[in-house]
Parts: structure tokens; C-alpha cells; sequence
């Protein structure tokens, strides 16, 4: 579905963004793709849609060099980003003249993501909140139907009711047939959502497991003493106790925790690969 190989960009001359990264995503899942501030996941993704172009390497979805922006590529595939404009239409205009750019575009899908964001269809879009409209965007992008679906920060801007609507429309979207990368800092938004982890540093891919083959080989949980943790990896501590990552040797199962398993990551990288290897 996406293939990248040997991506090589940068926005400066001799401070590289992107170094040889390779990356193959396929359909019937949802990506959680995670890194620091300034790791290159926008830049990633605004590849991915065809936004930027390599310096060196390739970047297709679904057979097309993304950077040709090629009409049968266009009509399937839809970008999120993180900051957007929406005109001063009502939201009945905005759908005339968008939905016919992509040819499997749901009008009856689309009321019903918008009735479960709680979002009126006879108003304006300058009418709006922030929120509101980001809802408007999400609920056209699902409604789209396109074989990919790039999201970047998504839950940016929706209160607490609207991420838990938003991971139950997502994971009601998912298909055999469509492939979902979703970018974000929230990653307690995504927990329960996406299956597979992407992390990206220093200009490459350092991380991209699914979230079953984590539960197998690590094990989540919160202990009193880290003493009593036994092997482990990586700790953090708050009022609670010490929120643990070990080895697991038993085939104990536990609950994924992504923001602790994106710290272990980055800070215990050697380790990390050795288990996984």
C-alpha cells in the first residue's frame, strides 16, 4: 500500500530530515506514527500525500510515485493535516464542490459521522468552533472512502467527548482494503485504536511493530516497588508507583501503555531492538 525506500529529504543544505528511511505500511491497519518535535512525521506524511518531494529514494501509495500527484492517485487519498482551512461556506456548498474529486464519496456515511460528533449540517463553516469544523474535516476524510487515509494530530482541538467519538468512528472505518496513518504527540488518544506502532529518529524508522507482537515480547504494569518488577526495561514513577516495561518471559498478558513504550524507545533503543531481533 505505501512503500518508501531509501527517502532521502531535507529543507536545508547539510542538515538532512530524512536519511535512506524505509518504510512499508499495508492495508487493514491503523499506523500510529510517533516521534519528537521536529522527527520529520508531518514531512513524513506530506510525502506520503504527495505535499513534498524526495531528494533522493521513492515514495509510492498504492503503485504511484506520490510526487507525480497523478488524478487516480489524488481520488484515493485523503490528508488531515494538522492545520487546515475550511472557506466560509455552508456546509451543504462545501460538499458540492469537494465530495465529486473523489469517486467514492458517501454523502449518507458523512451524515452519520456527523450526527455522532453532534455536529448540525445547516450551518455555516464560519460559524463554527475550532472543534466543530475539525469534526467537519474528519467526518468528510471518513466519508471519502479513499483506499488511504493520512491524519495528522487529529484530536488537536476536540474536548474529551469528542477523542472517544473520534476513536469509535476510526475504528469503525477500518477495512481489509484501507491502510490509516495517524501522526500524533496524544498518544493516549490512540491507545485503544491503532494496531501498529511506527516511531521515527534521527532522520529514520527505529521502531514498527504491531501492538500484538509488543503485548508478546514486553509486558505493562504498575508496581510499588521497582524491586519487585523483576527484569526491567523501562520505569517512570508518579503517585501511583512505578509504571514498568519488562521482559515477558511468562507470555503474561497486559495492556499496551504507548506513551511509556515511546519513552522506552527512544531512551533504551539498544535493548528494545536486541528483544525484538
Amino acid at each position: 500500500m505505501i512503500s518508501i525506500q531509501n527517502l532521502s529529504f531535507s529543507y536545508r543544505k547539510n542538515k538532512p530530515l530524512f536519511e535512506h528511511l524505509n518504510l512499508q505500511l499495508e492495508a487493514g491497519h491503523i499506523y500510529g506514527l510517533l516521534g519528537k518535535n521536529g522527527a520529520g512525521k508531518s514531512s513524513l506524511l506530506k510525502h506520503m500525500a504527495g505535499l513534498l518531494f524526495p531528494q533522493g529514494g521513492s515514495c509510492k501509495v498504492q503503485g504511484f510515485d506520490t510526487f507525480r500527484r497523478q488524478p487516480a492517485f489524488l481520488q484515493n487519498i485523503f490528508m488531515v493535516p494538522e492545520e487546515f482551512y475550511l472557506p466560509p461556506v455552508h456546509i451543504k456548498n462545501y460538499l458540492s464542490t469537494y465530495a465529486p474529486f473523489y469517486p467514492n464519496f458517501d454523502r449518507k456515511a458523512f451524515g452519520s459521522y456527523m450526527e455522532e460528533f453532534h455536529i448540525p449540517q445547516d450551518q455555516r463553516l464560519t460559524e463554527m468552533s475550532y472543534g466543530q469544523k475539525k469534526k467537519v474535516l474528519i467526518s468528510f476524510a471518513l466519508a471519502t472512502n479513499t483506499k488511504t487515509l493520512i491524519m495528522d494530530e487529529p484530536t488537536n482541538g476536540l474536548d474529551i467527548p469528542s477523542k472517544s467519538q473520534f476513536r469509535k468512528v476510526i475504528a469503525a472505518a477500518v477495512s481489509d482494503e484501507k491502510c490509516i496513518v495517524i501522526s500524533t504527540h496524544q498518544v493516549r488518544d490512540l491507545d485503544n485504536l491503532i494496531d501498529s506502532i511506527v516511531i521515527i529518529d534521527n532522520h529514520r524508522i527505529i521502531f514498527r511493530q504491531n501492538v500484538e507482537a509488543v503485548t508478546e515480547k514486553l509486558c505493562f504494569k504498575t508496581v510499588s516497588s521497582i524491586d519487585d518488577a523483576g527484569n526491567v526495561i523501562f520505569s517512570d514513577s508518579s503517585l501511583r508507583g512505578h509504571t514498568v516495561i519488562t521482559e515477558n518471559g511468562g507470555l503474561e498478558h497486559s495492556r499496551i501503555d504507548m506513551e511509556l513504550l515511546f519513552n522506552a524507545v527512544l531512551e533504551k533503543s539498544e535493548r528494545i531492538t536486541q528483544i525484538f531481533n
